[in-house]
């Protein structure tokens, strides 16, 4: 059960193109999935429960069909590889997956210093296009600013919560080889290199109040 305000885009993101580090298709798409998740695991961050995907078909475009796969086992072992595989679409023996979505849920902090599960506290996706391989991580949560959605500063809950997403991200770009770019900026936030830009504040210490777009 959530217990945290979600935005309806995202307050940061940061995209790795792993075009000239790691092949594309779907094997290596799963295999950096899988390290990439166990970084973020090991931080607390993603517990791994579920993959999502769309179909498409090349030169003729999305086919409208989804996939939910339940894991329980490495996401690049070769029973998910085969699962994911067998899930294709009958009626389009052609088509190809999409943007592969590790879905999870993750704990954070709150002020008082107890930990909380929160579903989908960090969006991970992989994309096996032939073009080139590359990763996704975005947050939604204002666990991660410094200013909370209606502007006030709580420092005790960013504290508890912002250093770990830093963390994480200097663990991926080790182990993917690569810095990544940054999303574009949202109402809801702007990505910087290991976390969350801090607007400047009001006169009154307070930050943007954007509780009235949730």
């Amino acid at each position: 059960m959530s217990t945290l305000m979600r935005a309806p885009k995202e307050c940061g993101s940061w995209f790795w193109d792993l075009e000239e580090t790691a092949p594309p298709g779907l094997e290596s798409a799963l295999k950096t999935a899988q390290t990439m998740a166990g970084v973020l695991k090991k931080l607390g961050l993603l517990f791994p429960f579920r993959l999502e995907y769309d179909w498409y078909v090349l030169d003729s475009g999305y086919t409208g069909v989804g996939s939910t796969l339940s894991v329980s086992s490495a996401l690049d072992a070769p029973e998910t590889l085969a699962r994911v595989r067998g899930s294709r679409p009958i009626a389009f023996p052609d088509a190809q997956l999409d943007d592969v979505h590790v879905v999870g849920s993750g704990t954070w902090v709150d002020a008082a210093g107890n930990t909380h599960r929160e579903p989908r506290l960090i969006e991970l996706s992989v994309s096996p296009q032939p073009i080139g391989l590359s990763a996704t991580l975005a947050v939604y949560h204002d666990i991660w600013k410094w200013y909370d959605f209606f502007g006030r500063p709580h420092p005790e809950v960013y504290n508890r919560n912002a250093p770990r997403l830093a963390q994480a991200l200097r663990e991926l770009n080790s182990v993917l080889g690569v810095e990544p770019e940054l999303g574009e900026p949202t109402i809801f936030g702007a990505a910087a290199e290991l976390g969350i830009d801090t607007p400047d504040p009001y006169d009154d210490g307070s930050g943007p109040d954007v509780s009235d777009s949730l």
